[in-house]
């Protein structure tokens, strides 16, 4: 594996909505971002990655793009991310952004000049097909719930879209499409952009000619994963992408990639891979449902272990993967991942040990690092996620009562990590001096990272630990890229693997609230990371309490 400039470095994600407003509109803003670098530079943080702070009429979060080369006001100025882009280099920290480029807005320039000519040039940047009187053109479900088709205003023609209707699916057939993109990108790594998260590129590949599927709900329709399934020549399109914007400037880019196949891991991230890195979605995707949120089951801590041992050996040595617990698309990883009940500091600190020590890029999500917990929603009111409506009616129509199927999808809703991020236990978390656009979670008086800044026992300090110990001189070979080998697989609820390098480093949890212990065969050197203030050892045994995480030297 050839060394790249970001392998040792660790990420963070924000989602500039919710992490710091500065004047007090109630939304997070650019200068909110950049009055906390210091924090992110104090925690050692490399790496930012901005959600879609671009125009947008905010149907999806931003996830709605209606003008690639302007922020939305919402969110400050270019003025304001050109000062961002600066303040982090003199850190010597990267700023990515999200490129979101599967759709863009209804009300991007490209689909308003396709709605007033679509037989014209902008007619070809997207997917439309003619109107016909009671069939659609596929039976696809979108991911948002209901068909992927809807009129095109003005004319007799429909438009595809398989996230929401304010979000037309764009034509990457068309090579003019292509090269708008390519324009765009190269444009914002001039700017001294770091690279991109990619949103979503899986779909930007149609299974031509555009069929149906067979049904697999009573509304007829059939998911969308069984077209992506059936796609095939998707790597053109990235490799020309790759090419043409981020091996030119040496950019970072990270994708969101779901079903890859075992033998195109190096396509997507080996030597000459179309991406950096993608991220590990195997954990997120465990206990889910066809049916819907309602009918998705709790990971066990078993199957957290399966899932990210199964990643590890899937992609070896052949790159590197990025590792989440949670993102802004998820719940918070540890109302996720630890038993109901059991949400104690200790777990949250041996969850975050345990990702963390894994072979690949980390990335931690805003708020992450204080532990922030799931919202207990008391009435479907309080959501705002277009993702978690759909599930809510779909819990309904299934049968459940509302209390049922607000539980039920409240567990996955992913408001849980778009609450404000917790700053202080002052009015709103100190995230604003206005009303917030979602409502902060009422734990924050609690939960805060101005209390955990001053606790050197805290979740926060924990995280800064394990980033101390990653860019350790003794020890980042070994943490960066030491292979990872499974240790006591069998043994119910523990997760243990070796790190070995020029140093062999064992990384241990105690997956449950009752103790266990382990035997070692030849002792150890040195205890690296603890989450207790002890160790029982009696011998070569080592007794770990509830949730206790251990780095050894061994």
């Amino acid at each position: 594996m050839i060394k790249k400039w970001w392998n040792d470095k660790v990420a963070y994600q924000i989602y500039p909505k919710s992490f710091c407003d500065t004047n007090g509109d109630g939304i997070g803003d650019l200068r909110g971002v950049i009055s906390k670098l210091d924090y992110l530079k104090d925690l050692g943080v490399d790496i930012v990655w901005l959600s879609p702070c671009y125009k947008s009429p905010l149907a999806d979060q931003g996830y709605d793009i209606s003008d690639y080369y302007d922020i939305d006001p919402r969110f400050g100025t270019m003025e304001d991310m050109d000062e961002l882009i600066a303040e982090a280099k003199k850190r010597d920290m990267y700023i990515l952004m999200d490129l979101v480029v599967n759709h863009c807005s209804d009300e991007h320039e490209w689909f308003k000049k396709a709605c007033e000519d679509p037989d014209g040039k902008y007619g070809k940047y997207f997917y439309l097909r003619d109107k016909k009187e009671g069939e659609l053109p596929t039976n696809w479900r979108s991911y948002f719930g209901g068909p992927v088709w809807e009129d095109l205003p003005g004319t007799n023609k429909q438009y595809l879209h398989v996230f929401h209707k304010k979000q037309p699916d764009l034509n990457w057939e068309n090579q003019e499409v292509r090269e708008e993109v390519y324009k765009n990108i190269n444009w914002w790594l001039d700017k001294g952009l770091g690279g991109f998260r990619i949103d979503a590129i899986i779909n930007i590949k149609k299974a031509l000619p555009l069929h149906d599927y067979e049904p697999d709900r009573e509304d007829g329709l059939s998911s969308i994963h069984k077209m992506l399934e059936e796609a095939t020549g998707i790597g053109e399109f990235l490799g020309e992408m790759r090419d043409r914007t981020f091996k030119k400037y040496d950019a970072f880019s990270v994708g969101e990639v779901f079903n890859e196949k075992p033998e195109e891991i190096p396509d997507f991230i080996g030597e000459n891979g179309y991406f950096s890195s993608m991220f590990d979605f195997n954990e997120t995707i465990c206990g889910g449902s066809d049916k819907g949120w309602y009918d998705c089951r709790k990971i066990t801590p078993d199957e957290y272990k399966k899932c990210c041992f199964e990643t590890q050996a899937k992609i070896g040595d052949q790159g590197m993967v990025s590792n989440i617990i949670e993102n802004h698309d998820e719940p918070r990883g540890v109302s996720r991942y630890l038993p109901d009940g059991e949400c104690t500091e200790a777990g949250k600190k041996m969850l975050g040990g345990l990702n963390f020590m894994l072979r690949g890029l980390p990335f931690i999500y805003q708020g992450q690092e204080i532990g922030m917990e799931n919202v207990e929603f008391q009435s479907i009111e309080q959501v705002d996620d277009i993702s978690t409506l759909d599930e809510y009616k779909v819990a309904l129509e299934a049968g459940l009562s509302p209390e049922e199927a607000l539980k039920s999808v409240g567990r996955f809703s992913r408001d849980n990590a778009r609450t404000p991020m917790q700053w202080t236990d002052g009015a709103n978390a100190g995230f604003t001096s206005g009303k917030p656009w979602l409502e902060v979670n009422s734990n924050y008086t609690r939960i805060n990272a101005e209390a955990q800044m001053k606790d050197s026992d805290s979740v926060w300090n924990f995280y800064k630990k394990l980033i101390a110990l990653r860019k350790d001189p003794e020890y980042k070979e070994t943490v960066v890229y030491g292979a990872l080998k499974p240790v006591w697989e069998d043994v119910h609820n523990l997760m243990a693997y070796y790190r070995k390098g020029d140093r062999t480093l064992l990384v241990v949890g105690n997956y449950q609230k009752e103790p266990q212990s382990i035997e070692l065969s030849h002792g150890y050197k040195k205890v690296l990371l603890n989450n207790y203030h002890e160790l029982s050892e009696n011998g070569n045994k080592l007794i770990l309490q509830g949730y206790q995480f251990l780095v050894l030297e061994v």
